[in-house]
């Protein structure tokens, strides 16, 4: 399945993907210019250039008004959209203003709601949203893995093949339970059957 890469301007130590065919990359402002030291041309270039401040030429630009209700990230992810991915691998979307951390969880989210694959990227680290459904890890896998009920309540959680589990348990969005779990060389499920619930864990 082809792939949306979109680079935002938070912390960003490593861009680790390759291009395949059928994959589009967009950049979002200030995402730019890891891009440009990667000596990687994006696709498109999104933003009300906030952060980026020179427009670059000879590029895809879609420039957004600096008033508006979403960030220059979350108009990124639409344009894929827009575009049929149901794909993403999103880096630069950590680090910085802690808000903008926090909407793009709430972005991974709402794409879990509708049924899309996305993932924040950031060194080592990895966070994903699941909606009703799983996300299982080979045995490869190794160090943290946290689980956090974005839902008010998630419902009827499992949690196998990590050092501590869990069956049809309930995780709350107050509830820290779910923190500082452990791979530990085996194969490994986290089942949230109702709810939305954001992983984080190492690659």
């Amino acid at each position: 399945m082809a792939v949306c890469y979109v680079v935002g301007a938070g912390d960003c130590t490593l861009l680790d993907f390759e291009k395949k065919s059928g994959d589009l990359i967009i950049a979002a402002d200030g995402g730019y210019k890891y891009l440009a030291s990667a000596g990687i041309k994006p696709d498109i270039l999104v933003g009300d250039f906030d952060s980026l401040g020179d427009i670059p030429e000879n590029e895809n630009i879609v420039r957004l008004n600096p008033v508006k209700d979403i960030t220059d990230m979350d108009a990124a992810v639409g344009i894929g959209i827009e575009k049929g991915y149901s794909e993403f691998v999103i880096y630069g979307a950590l680090g910085g203003r802690f808000d903008h951390s926090l909407a793009n969880v709430q972005l991974l989210a709402r794409l879990s709601q509708q049924g899309k694959k996305a993932e924040l990227r950031n060194g080592e680290t990895v966070i994903t949203a699941v909606t009703d459904g799983k996300i299982t890890f080979d045995s490869s896998h190794k160090g943290y893995v946290s689980v956090f009920s974005h839902s008010d309540i998630c419902g009827k959680v499992c949690i196998r093949g990590l050092k501590y589990t869990l069956e049809d348990a309930a995780l709350k969005n107050t509830f820290t339970l779910g923190i500082s779990n452990e791979f530990i060389g085996s194969e490994s499920e986290i089942i949230i059957e109702k709810g939305t619930a954001i992983i984080i864990y190492n690659p």
